[in-house]
C-alpha cells in the first residue's frame, strides 16, 4: 500500500529524528541482522509512519515510550494496530524500556514473534483496558 505524499514527508523527517531506543534497535536489526530480514525504519504505510517494518514476515515494530500507556494514546495505537492488521501486516510493540535497558533481549522478543506469532512476546506493552 502507497502513503500519501505528508505521511511520506513525516515518515523522511522522522528518520533524522530518532529516539535513543529506536536507534539502537535499528542498529540491531539493520544489515539483515535478524534472520537475514530486511526491515525499514520509520517506513510510511497509508496514513501511518512504522517505527519498523519488514516486508518479507509483514511484520511491524514500534517502540513504546511512556506516553502510550496514557491519555488517549492506547486507544488511538489500538486503533492504529487494527488499521494495520487490515492491511495484512501484524505489530510487536516493544517498550522503549526494554530496549534501553537490554536490547539483546528486545531482540529476542522479536526473533520469539517471528517464529511463533501466537505466544505472547515477552517485551509487549500490556495493554490497558
Amino acid at each position: 500500500m502507497d502513503a500519501p505524499r505528508p505521511t511520506k514527508d513525516r515518515a523522511k523527517r522522522l528518520r533524522a529524528q530518532m529516539s535513543l531506543p529506536e536507534v539502537l534497535l535499528w542498529r540491531a536489526l539493520k544489515g539483515r541482522k535478524l534472520s537475514g530480514l530486511h526491515f525499514r525504519k520509520q517506513h510510511p504505510l497509508g496514513p501511518y509512519v512504522l517505527d519498523f517494518y519488514c516486508d518479507a514476515a509483514k511484520l511491524a515494530i514500534e517502540v513504546d515510550g511512556g506516553s502510550h500507556g496514557f491519555g488517549d494514546r492506547p486507544g488511538r495505537d489500538e486503533r492504529r494496530d487494527a488499521w494495520v492488521a487490515q492491511q495484512g501486516v501484524r505489530t510487536l510493540r516493544l517498550s522503549a524500556e526494554l530496549v534501553l535497558r537490554e536490547i539483546d533481549d528486545a531482540v529476542r522478543t522479536i526473533h520469539g514473534f517471528l517464529e511463533d506469532p501466537d505466544a505472547p512476546p515477552q517485551g509487549e506493552l500490556p495493554r490497558s483496558g
